[in-house]
């Protein structure tokens, strides 16, 4: 029995053999790459497109509605203007109706706001820049407390924050909203995490070398430095605090001290009440005053979200 055997190159008997074949790769033409790469940009453009019309068109039916008198805004289509435009005057029966106690509860939201959510993010940042650069028994432990305390749903502990606080005698006053909002687990967290990578010991450790407390080193090293995180929990803590309905809802009684989201529901639910006045024009209007604090702090404050402050400042 004869075995033929394949002659390989570089063997006996390759000289016989067909030289081998080698493919050439194929290249990409740049026109193809360049149309798919354009497909994709389109498809992601529609994309965000979309959900920017999402995002805008509340915001839109809103301004359109708040230029409309109370007959115009339910006999005209909603999202286009009607034949009178009333802006105007809608701001001012709004400021001045009921005695002008819209401009006391939007008084009333910037001092929670101020208090509220200025006090949880200084606690924020302080508690997390302790965490995350010093090392103390019991870390672990509060760690878990934190991610435990994140996991909570603010509604859960409503119940027991008010029987606590109608025991001390605070319920019905601003307290009853201000020491609640200077908690915020997920501000600590954030800070924690973000005081970790964003500020290097040896900045520290060289400042203390250089005879600097510690005091002096957290607000004039390392604070600077937490400027995008701060803002980050800021612009978080104020929104849940300008937006808080459900902690003002059981612990406040009198309207004296209601923040909007009160006082525009009241105002909403004026019409259902036996001889109440249909105010709906005035409540589309606060509520676009509402925002618009809103709308301006985190255009204010976009400019702060920078990174890579300390890029440079640590020779590896």
């Amino acid at each position: 029995m004869s075995v033929q055997t394949a002659a390989r190159p570089g063997s006996a008997g390759a000289g016989t053999s067909a030289p081998p074949k080698f493919r050439t790769p194929r290249l990409r033409s740049p026109r193809t790459a360049g149309s798919r790469r354009s497909r994709r940009s389109l498809a992601l453009t529609l994309l965000m497109g979309l959900v920017l019309l999402y995002s805008l068109a509340p915001l839109f039916w809103l301004l359109v509605n708040a230029t409309k008198t109370q007959d115009g805004l339910l006999n005209s289509f909603g999202l286009w203007f009607a034949g009178d435009f009333v802006l105007w005057d809608n701001i001012a029966r709004t400021a001045t109706y009921d005695g002008g106690i819209f401009l006391r509860w939007f008084a009333n939201t910037v001092l929670y706001v101020v208090l509220g959510a200025g006090g949880a993010t200084f606690l924020a940042v302080l508690g997390g820049y302790a965490l995350a650069k010093f090392d103390f028994p019991g870390r672990k432990a509060v760690f878990a407390v934190v991610i435990g305390a994140v996991a909570i749903p603010g509604t859960a502990l409503a119940v027991p924050t008010f029987l606590m606080f109608s025991q001390m005698g605070l319920t019905n006053t601003p307290w009853a909203v201000i020491i609640p909002s200077l908690i915020s687990p997920f501000g600590l967290y954030l800070m924690w995490t973000f005081a970790a990578e964003a500020i290097p010991t040896e900045i520290m450790e060289s400042a203390r070398i250089d005879g600097a407390s510690e005091a002096r080193t957290f607000f004039q090293v390392c604070l600077p430095l937490l400027a995008p995180g701060i803002v980050t929990v800021l612009l978080f803590t104020m929104v849940a605090t300008w937006n808080n309905y459900f902690l003002p809802l059981i612990m406040l009684k009198n309207p004296d001290w209601y923040p909007l989201t009160l006082g525009l529901n009241a105002w909403n639910a004026q019409a259902g009440t036996a001889g109440g006045e249909a105010i709906f024009n005035l409540v589309i209007t606060g509520s676009l005053l509402t925002i618009l604090p809103l709308i301006a702090a985190f255009l204010l404050l976009q400019r702060y979200w920078q990174s890579g402050l300390s890029a440079g400042s640590v020779k590896e």
